[in-house]
């Protein structure tokens, strides 16, 4: 198992108010005041003007617009950004000028890897991508994220890289969707999620599994009448099993008879271990009377522990190589996607408006 580290190097582009940038190398757990040194660096072998670096804030600008001033002791800061958030530097008098960043997704017909990949292929290499993740979470970042909040984050960077990860899956799931105007080869797309989503279970691993029915549960995608009406009945019933079992009802019930039937190796949704976690710690006091709270104590620990079990055995997978294995792989490693909800709305009303 990985330490539980924010070491990794990581390469990030940090922006200016002119959308011109510098790229810098980093650490995962970088501060603001890490990054900030960082971009001066670069600066001052720049053409800027000199001095410009001396009243630098660093920003978070979403694709929405919306603008976090983040502060100098900050811990953390790439785990932080939002799917499409962008860093820039500025001077304070330049932060109200900040926009975001022109659209990445090009709005307009065509295919992407998802409509030349197998489902096979495509199910494989996001287990095999969330596989590593998975395996870089140290059981602790569990309980400093649950136990600590933000005075933690720094330990828990690669816990918060896999929840953006859960969520990045989802929007990838809808944006796909949205993209393609043909009905016909929207529904085969349908079809193809609901492949994917089936053999990501059958790969036990359910935190695919999850986001990508989340994804096909999209408000945006699901008020899509017509395309759904095209997907054979053998499918909507396989979808509506899928949905039952992502059904929070009874404190997910189905889900949990599910996974406990699982043998290692298993990736879990991790955001419902963090939920469990989250009302042990919020439901009894971990002092009481002066006194350590031993049930609470052994409860979270019973809890941590069932991270090592899902992780004791190594994942092996059968990957046959395909024509576009090579590219289904990075595809599947660097998604493009829509998170402005009121933009996929948009997408979803120009295929069908009148839908319900």
């Amino acid at each position: 198992m990985r330490p539980p580290s924010g070491l990794y190097p990581v390469f990030c582009r940090v922006y200016m108010p002119d959308h011109s940038y510098v790229t810098i190398r980093s650490r995962l757990s970088a501060s603001v005041q890490d990054i900030l040194g960082s971009v001066t660096e670069k600066l001052q072998y720049s053409e800027e003007p000199a001095g410009r670096e001396d009243s630098l804030i660093l920003v978070a600008v979403a694709s929405s617009g919306e603008k976090v001033l983040l502060q100098p002791t900050e811990d953390c800061v790439f785990t932080t950004l939002g799917i499409n958030s962008h860093l820039f530097a500025c001077t304070r008098d330049s932060y109200e000028a900040l926009v975001p960043l022109p659209e990445e997704i090009q709005v307009s017909p065509g295919d992407t890897e998802i409509h030349r990949g197998e489902p096979e292929d495509v199910a494989n290499h996001l287990t095999a991508f969330h596989w590593e993740l998975f395996r870089c979470v140290h059981e602790l970042e569990f309980v400093d994220y649950v136990f600590h909040g933000e005075r933690g984050r720094r330990e828990t960077a690669n816990l918060e890289l896999l929840l953006q990860r859960c969520s990045e899956v989802t929007h990838w799931v809808a944006t796909e969707v949205l993209l393609c105007e043909a009905p016909g080869k929207r529904a085969q797309l349908l079809k193809k999620f609901i492949k994917i989503a089936a053999i990501c279970k059958q790969n036990q691993d359910l935190l695919s599994f999850y986001a990508v029915v989340m994804g096909l549960d999209n408000a945006a995608v699901s008020r899509l009448r017509l395309t759904w009406e095209k997907l054979p009945g053998k499918f909507k019933n396989l979808f509506r099993k899928f949905e039952n079992l992502t059904d929070p009802c009874r404190n997910h019930k189905s889900y949990r008879e599910v996974i406990s039937k699982m043998k290692p190796p298993v990736i879990p949704f991790v955001p419902l271990i963090l939920k469990d976690l989250t009302f042990l710690h919020e439901g009894s006091k971990t002092l009481v009377d002066g006194l350590v709270n031993i049930e609470k104590l052994h409860s979270v620990a019973e809890k941590v522990r069932t991270v090592r079990k899902y992780r004791s055995r190594p994942l092996c997978l059968e990957m046959e190589a395909s024509p576009h294995h090579l590219q289904t792989k990075a595809y599947v490693r660097q998604f493009q996607v829509i998170d402005n909800q009121n933009l996929l709305f948009e997408l979803s009303y120009k295929l069908e408006a009148n839908s319900q």
